[in-house]
């Protein structure tokens, strides 16, 4: 892995998978990227995840009850209480974000939800929540904005991503380690 250039632009939104790779690279961030089937819920997914080394995902875009919008992304075998959740992460009552406003702000589909569509979010409309035992894993996997492929990234290189963007976060508790099933180990 090479140090990233501080000179190395932003692309301007709307970034696809090429883009947002082209953008990792240009950072220094090597990622591994495996392509499958389209996968539209993680238990599409789970069959394919099995030889990705990572932390796997689940991601959920939602807007509370001021209008704010949030993307929460924790261990895809957390069980996530939306009752709850608002307290833990200092907002208001919780719903999920409509279709077509995830596509209008971070650039993607139902179904192919990252933080790396954050790259998407220029106008800074979206508040990011890790889970922090989550954070705390050497390796984390994504879709690249679509869900014909996972990119599993080094935990370091997905602060760097993040924080080249400028994109502030905040990495919550939101219930210990999830389990033995939320990681597969690095080959």
């Amino acid at each position: 892995m090479t140090s990233p250039a501080p000179e190395v632009a932003i692309p301007a939104p709307p970034v696809d998978r090429a883009g947002l790779m082209g953008f990792l690279e240009a950072l220094g961030i090597a990622g591994q990227t495996f392509t499958h089937p389209p996968v539209n819920t993680v238990e599409e997914a789970l069959t394919h995840w099995a030889a990705i080394p990572g932390v796997h995902a689940k991601n959920l875009f939602l807007k509370d009850a001021g209008g704010q919008l949030w993307l929460v992304v924790v261990p895809f075998a957390r069980r996530v209480d939306l009752k709850a959740l608002p307290r833990q992460i200092g907002s208001k009552r919780l719903s999920f974000g409509r279709g077509t406003l995830l596509e209008e702000v971070l650039g993607v589909l139902p179904g192919s939800v990252t933080p790396l569509a954050m790259i998407n979010d220029a106008e800074g409309r979206v508040k990011l929540v890790l889970d922090a035992w989550m954070m705390a894993q050497p390796r984390l996997a994504f879709h690249p904005l679509e869900n014909t492929a996972t990119v599993s990234l080094g935990n370091a290189d997905f602060r760097r991503f993040l924080t080249h963007l400028g994109q502030s976060w905040q990495e919550v508790d939101l219930g210990g380690d999830p389990g033995p099933d939320s990681e597969t180990p690095a080959p």
